[in-house]
């Protein structure tokens, strides 16, 4: 047994996946690796010679927000709900003209405060300017660094793609790290196709993930199939690209996101709120990974993503929260609670695996994250309180608030060898 380690128990265990362990009992070593899990019993058996430490509530692994935006941080309660995803971006930048650099730092370090209070160890952030990194760095906050580029003019999409890269040296990011940059599309309605492919093949080159949002509402299905609609109109005057720059596609998103190369393995797809069962079933056959962000499709959309469907598909979504902007916190297992009240057929561990390993599945940091496996160091999160005769524990998990979260032992992420 090496020295420093730590017996922990509780009422029940959340092993990343699969049924909650009641009575359950977690070692880890001074480095944060797990030794040991399984039932209170059997564990403290074995390792008669450590001091149990027992505890009230659910114990769990860090959580993982796999898409957030925190350069938007400060914009939280400046946005209107329920107008729609068009109104909504309109009303969104307008309010970010208003932000100076002072209050932008000021609301980045509030929210990596905020992530870390909630028992965040990984996250997706999704960037224009790289401003939070500084800030997920001395969080030691795992994951990537998602690089938008934006833009339907080619030569300038093309141009901003090797000058994202450029800006990205500066910050030093090192490729066996945990926490990693890549470049990827903002959206395939709002980014000319060379630029995406420049994109994923340079990430690719790498080794590594990319994200992108898709199917996030109809305004986005109108233009990408016919060159029409709201945002369309929004685009043409905001940015004045001619409208027929927008009517090369003509298929709806997912086969769009297919025709570039996107529906794979590597890839983070963001939203899916718009997307429809043959796409589901396709995305599925992909092996790309599916990022939700349910609270914020609430407050811009008023609607849900189909998570029926996609259980039927055979997808095992991953969870963000998106920005402060569209959404109240930075929580991700808040997300979770959000579908468990929507969707109560479904499991709670499934809900939990969503905020959990699914997650570090996602930005590909599973070896390390996600889960209590022998070796891993996902943390150790207890989810305290006395759990109610007769309730399931996972449950209980998702319906305390973020106050009742505590780490007990700070995760250690590292990336495996590729």
């Amino acid at each position: 047994m090496s020295g420093g380690a730590r017996f922990f128990s509780a009422d029940a265990v959340f092993l990343g996946e699969g049924p909650l362990l009641d009575r359950g009992a977690v070692i880890v070593d001074a480095s944060g690796a797990v030794l040991a899990v399984g039932s209170r019993e059997a564990i403290g058996a074995a390792h008669a010679g450590l001091t149990e430490e027992r505890m009230r509530g659910v114990l769990m692994p860090g959580l993982v927000n796999a898409h957030t935006h925190l350069e938007l941080s400060a914009l939280r309660g400046r946005t209107t709900p329920g107008r729609g995803f068009v109104a909504w971006v309109d009303g969104m930048l307008a309010a970010r003209t208003e932000v100076d650099e002072g209050e932008e730092s000021e609301g980045i370090a509030r929210g990596v405060a905020e992530l870390v209070a909630a028992g965040t160890v990984a996250v997706g952030e999704v960037t224009n300017t790289l401003a939070a990194v500084s800030a997920l760095r001395r969080a030691n906050l795992a994951g990537y660094v998602f690089h938008e580029v934006f833009g339907l003019h080619e030569g300038a999409a093309l141009a901003r793609v090797d000058t994202i890269a450029r800006e990205a040296e500066a910050f030093g990011f090192d490729a066996d790290a945990a926490l990693r940059w890549a470049p990827s599309p903002h959206t395939l309605h709002t980014t000319h196709p060379h630029a995406v492919a420049a994109m994923v093949a340079r990430a690719r080159s790498r080794g590594d993930r990319f994200s992108v949002h898709l199917a996030e509402h109809a305004a986005e299905r109108a233009a990408l199939e016919h060159g029409t609609g709201p945002m369309v109109a929004w685009l043409e005057a905001r940015t004045k690209t001619p409208r027929e720059s927008f009517g090369g596609h003509e298929a709806g998103p997912v086969a769009v996101a297919d025709s570039l190369g996107l529906l794979a393995p590597d890839a983070l797809l963001v939203h899916l709120t718009d997307a429809r069962p043959d796409e589901l079933d396709r995305v599925a056959r992909s092996g790309a990974h599916v990022i939700l962000c349910p609270r914020s499709n609430l407050f811009i959309e008023t609607r849900l993503p189909p998570l029926s469907a996609m259980r039927r598909a055979g997808l095992a979504p991953a969870l963000g929260t998106d920005s402060l902007a569209s959404c109240p916190t930075l929580d991700v297992l808040a997300e979770a609670k959000a579908l468990h009240e929507r969707f109560p057929e479904v499991p709670a561990v499934e809900i939990l695996a969503m905020a959990t390993l699914n997650g570090a599945r996602a930005l590909g940091l599973a070896a390390s994250l996600g889960s209590f496996a022998p070796g891993k160091r996902p943390g150790v999160l207890l989810v305290e309180g006395a759990i109610p005769t007769g309730l399931d524990a996972g449950v209980f998990a998702l319906r305390q608030p973020m106050s009742a979260r505590r780490m007990l032992v700070a995760a250690a992420p590292r990336r495996a060898s590729s």
